[in-house]
């Protein structure tokens, strides 16, 4: 494909225009390459990390000899063209612009389709910019994308080098840190600081390309059109030392009627992407050795139909989530699609097996989460099932080892990027602020949503032992659980927790259909006699008129009972349709003007356990009326992060927590009964 060649912008349905996203995803693949726009428009401010640290973008056009900024907030004596749009798809972020009779749309495409392992696993964001004239005159175009060094280091004063590739077909040029300590330091508020960026556009005669200080590439530029003629290879140096930057110029030539698309890429090169357990992993796509070079030839070649399929993946998606809760559910799904996926990273273990690896953004940076998987699981049972596999099985395989001395299952895994064993609590000590019922919990109704997906207990079967050991503690301690954390720890520890009990039920019900696939009909039918038993307990103890409580012991207290719709997804039946009827009733009398609170002991919610609440409504009406506010918080909430799961439904400010890839719950709705 050349760089002149034309490709028709792919049609596909557009969010209201009322709806402002609090930050728009731009370049979204794992914690590590994961970009953002936190402001209403794309010039208003610079593009940041996740974290919010920045990770300048800067986009000018020069239309006729005059230039306008498109993505940045500098040069300042630049005018911003004027922002018309913004629409956030599953897999694509669209804008477009205006100025000087040219329509510009701005399209950053990460290719996430989580049904193709191969594209998914590819670090590469194509940037199409497709120019158009609207005022019946032709105009000579142009365009200077440019990224600097802060997208390669944690921080600004670290050194950096830059140089360039000879790929066929490509121009192309990268940054990296000159310390590359590769998998150096776990935590949470943390940028990459090994491996290596890539810029890559198509080569073309009038093609420019430069390596130099920002203020006088962009100065110029906006000046004449022109980059230096020679690199700046002053390296290496601070990258604050004149903010080195990769620039390059696309010529977009007489611009018509005609749409005229033109394309860059941006890549990341971790080169190792986690420690499990001493061993540093590569990431999935370069399992086999893949280079550098090999990837953008391959995400070069693939575009056109790359391009298409995204599209009409994100069209299809969103038909589904518009019929399933209406526009606003719609919405809140599209923006969480690539947030999910993006807080993840994909690697093959030495074996071959496939792995999958959260991290708790803004949370504790633990990676490997249970009860991080847990809530995120419906986006994958739905999308991907293999991927949901390779985020359990590291923590059912660490839970099998000597190392794991406890009869309950872990909370994580270590933290990110190092998978070496559990630091949350009390770690591999002590039992000391763990979550045993939680985890527990999670592990068996996520062990057998799979199985039941595939209709055979072969997966559970790999590791009986462990599970069993996990469902004889659910038989000992799940029915009033002690004073423990739950998986919303911020609410700190509880006792007799109704909607923890409530999940222990769940379990050992899930528990006795897996001895059931495993042809253990009478430890089937045990466990699932207790189980009822349990229920009918849990009924009468939790009951407190027109809802049930959020603990046993607290009479005029409610909580959400999130984990009850496992109840209908693993067709268990525990619990009377009555539980759910009166509970989605007596929500809807709760609601504040940002949604339904978690409990009545505060104003806080969680976005995901919102959408798993309104799973349990009867009727589409009240589903969309405790969903609809999601929408709300968003619009207006002036917490400007990748969306928050945590935040408060009297003000829709967040609490914590941000860009977690819990928000994979907001698909729960897609999931029929397995």
């Amino acid at each position: 494909m050349s760089l002149t060649s034309s490709l028709q912008t792919p049609s596909s349905p557009r969010l209201r225009k009322a709806f402002r996203p609090p930050a728009v995803p731009l370049v979204t693949h794992t914690p590590y390459f994961s970009v953002w726009s936190t402001s209403d428009n794309l010039t208003d401010t610079w593009t940041t990390h996740w974290t919010g640290s920045h990770m300048d973008l800067c986009g000018m056009l020069r239309i006729d000899g005059a230039t306008y900024r498109f993505s940045g907030c500098m040069p300042k004596e630049v005018p911003a063209m004027e922002q018309r749009s913004v629409e956030v798809h599953p897999t694509r972020t669209v804008y477009t612009f205006l100025a000087a009779g040219i329509q510009l749309t701005v399209e950053f495409l990460s290719p996430l389709l989580a049904d193709d392992l191969e594209l998914l696993a590819r670090p590469v964001t194509y940037i199409t910019l497709t120019a158009r004239s609207i005022d019946g005159q032709g105009h000579e175009v142009e365009a200077c994308l440019d990224v600097n060094a802060q997208w390669v280091v944690d921080k600004a004063e670290q050194p950096v080098f830059a140089s360039r590739h000879r790929i066929q077909g490509l121009e192309t040029m990268a940054l990296r840190s000159v310390d590359q300590k590769v998998l150096g330091r776990p935590g949470d508020d943390l940028r990459i600081d090994w491996g290596t960026l890539y810029l890559s556009v198509p080569t073309h005669p009038a093609l420019q390309s430069t390596v130099g200080p920002q203020k006088s590439i962009r100065n110029g530029f906006a000046k004449d059109g022109c980059l230096p003629a020679t690199d700046d290879m002053r390296f290496p140096r601070s990258g604050s030392d004149e903010w080195p930057i990769l620039a390059v110029v696309i010529p977009m030539g007489l611009v018509g009627a005609d749409e005229v698309n033109r394309v860059a890429m941006l890549a990341y090169d971790e080169e190792f992407a986690v420690e499990y357990f001493h061993r540093k992993l590569p990431p999935y796509w370069k399992r086999s050795g893949d280079t550098a070079a090999e990837l953008l030839t391959a995400a070069h070649r693939d575009y056109r139909s790359v391009r298409q399929r995204c599209a009409e993946f994100d069209e299809t998606l969103w038909n589904q989530l518009k019929e399933v809760g209406g526009y606003e559910y719609a919405a809140i799904a599209s923006l969480s699609y690539r947030q999910c996926l993006a807080a993840h990273c994909i690697v093959q273990d030495l074996d071959g097996t496939l792995l999958m690896f959260s991290k708790e953004n803004f949370s504790n940076g633990c990676i490997g989460t249970v009860d991080v998987t847990y809530p995120g699981a419906p986006f994958f049972l739905h999308f991907n099932l293999d991927l949901l596999k390779a985020q359990i099985v590291p923590v059912l395989d660490y839970a099998g080892t000597p190392r794991w001395k406890f009869p309950f299952a872990p909370h994580d895994l270590g933290t990110y990027p190092l998978a070496n064993g559990q630091v949350y609590g009390g770690g591999e000590r002590t039992e000391d602020d763990q979550m045993p019922v939680e985890e527990c919990g999670n592990m068996l109704l996520l062990v057998a949503a799979v199985c039941e997906k595939e209709g055979s207990a072969d997966f559970a079967g790999r590791y009986w032992p462990v599970l069993t050991q996990w469902a004889d503690y659910l038989l000992q301690c799940g029915m009033d659980p002690e004073n423990q954390l739950c998986t919303d720890d911020f609410a700190g520890h509880m006792a007799h927790n109704a909607n923890l009990s409530l999940k222990a039920i769940l379990a050992l019900g899930a528990y006795a259909d897996l001895c059931r696939l495993r042809g253990e009909e009478l430890r089937s039918k045990l466990i699932r006699e207790t189980a009822e038993r349990m229920a009918d307990q849990w009924m009468r103890v939790a009951d407190d008129g027109d809802h049930y409580r959020l603990a046993f012991d607290k009479p005029g207290s409610w909580s959400q009972k999130y984990n009850l719709v496992w109840d209908r997804l693993l067709r268990l039946n525990l619990f009377p349709d009555e539980l759910a009827r009166k509970e989605v009733a007596y929500y809807l009398t709760r609601q504040n003007a940002y949604g339904l609170p978690l409990d009545s002991r505060k104003e806080y919610t969680k976005l995901d356990w919102i959408v798993w609440t309104a799973t349990l409504a009867e009727s589409n009406e009240d589903f969309r009326a405790l969903v609809r506010p999601l929408l709300t918080f968003a619009d207006e909430s002036t917490s400007r992060v990748p969306l928050t799961d945590w935040y408060c439904t009297s003000t829709a400010k967040q609490m914590h927590f941000q860009a977690r890839s819990v928000v994979g719950g907001v698909f729960i709705p897609l999931l029929k009964p397995i």
